[in-house]
């Protein structure tokens, strides 16, 4: 059984924890993980920002961070890691991307599950194997509405 936990910081919080955990439970059922714990942060563009500047060195906000930790169990659990989305860049991508919120918030749940996986990416280019698997991810579990 895996553990998510939803925590929100200079946003309201939405009410939505239920329905993140139940995807994120689908995507790591899909992808075969077990007894994972998982800290997701939704925040603003601000601390995503300071985050991206202190870790990555860009000074710019971004949608998703991830956070791994060590892929190994201890008694059983594995402390995955932590996931950071910017619900303000969530809605600007949704926007200029055209698609509905809940389908990019969706995404980046997946991208944050992955990379805290070990998977990466150089690029954003849709030739990224990794991003090839977040897309049939997405259209695999779609699940539930999230917003």
């Amino acid at each position: 059984m895996n553990t998510i936990e939803v925590n929100y910081q200079n946003v309201i919080n939405l009410d939505i924890d239920a329905a993140i955990i139940r995807f994120c439970n689908d995507v790591l059922k899909k992808i075969e993980i077990i007894n994972w714990e998982i800290s997701i942060l939704i925040c603003d563009n601000s601390i995503i920002q300071d985050l991206n500047n202190k870790y990555r060195s860009i000074d710019l906000p971004t949608d998703v961070l991830s956070f791994n930790q060590d892929l190994v169990p201890v008694d059983g659990i594995v402390y995955a890691g932590d996931i950071v989305i910017s619900l303000e860049r969530v809605k600007d991508h949704s926007k200029s991307f055209n698609v509905p919120l809940d389908e990019e918030l969706k995404r980046v749940l997946i991208h944050g599950i992955l990379h805290l996986n070990g998977m990466d990416h150089l690029t954003n280019s849709k030739e990224e194997k990794m991003l090839q698997f977040q897309e049939s991810i997405l259209e695999e579990v779609s699940g539930a509405r999230i917003v």
